[in-house]
């Protein structure tokens, strides 16, 4: 799918992605010098990602100071989990979170986010654009898209011109991936 041009900026499109994948997406880097310029990850199948569409069942919420208040969650799929957040930056979305309670299915689009800590570990997260509820069939349907759009990205691995940081740098491997997906996929209904 081609980004979005609005006007001066344009949006990059959401890539679905499992959380096992997305846990080890280390190494970021920006197209251009331009402050509002969008930070990229190389996901461990081979692509650059800025933003991401997930859906999973909220487990946990938590509001964070009073003065910039935050929300922080956690979204599990059926690879791992997903940490978010939402705060005055994102004042729709953390309404959104605010009003959703675990444990329940949601849907949600964000940018990707990576800290590191002073002993040098990347910790990977998502700001959320929107976050809404969803139904088991949404989770379900997301589960078999992700899978096989995975599992493309992993068959053209061969290709991407960040082939060398994945097999060099990157702790999870292609295989770690492909059993995941199948596992995934083996968590739905008949």
């Amino acid at each position: 799918m081609p980004a979005k041009n609005y006007g001066s900026f344009t949006r990059e499109p959401a890539k679905r992605i499992f959380a096992q994948e997305l846990s080890g997406a280390i190494h970021s880097f920006k197209e251009s010098n331009d402050d509002k310029a969008p930070t990229f990850h190389v996901l461990p199948s081979g692509e650059k990602c800025n933003r991401v569409l997930i859906i999973g069942t909220l487990t946990h919420k938590e509001k964070k100071g009073d003065n910039h208040p935050m929300y922080v969650a956690r979204i599990a799929d059926p690879t791992g989990t997903f940490y978010v957040n939402a705060g005055s930056y994102q004042p729709e979305a953390m309404m959104q979170l605010a009003k959703l309670e675990p444990v329940t299915f949601v849907c949600a689009i964000g940018k990707i986010n990576s800290y590191e800590t002073p002993d040098k570990k990347i910790l990977i997260s998502i700001r959320i654009e929107t976050i809404v509820p969803a139904s088991e069939e949404l989770k379900n349907k997301w589960v078999l898209d992700t899978a096989e759009q995975t599992l493309h990205r992993l068959n053209n691995l061969q290709n991407s011109p960040y082939l060398q940081t994945i097999e060099t740098d990157y702790w999870i491997k292609p295989d770690t991936i492909r059993s995941a997906v199948k596992n995934a996929v083996a968590t739905l209904p008949l």
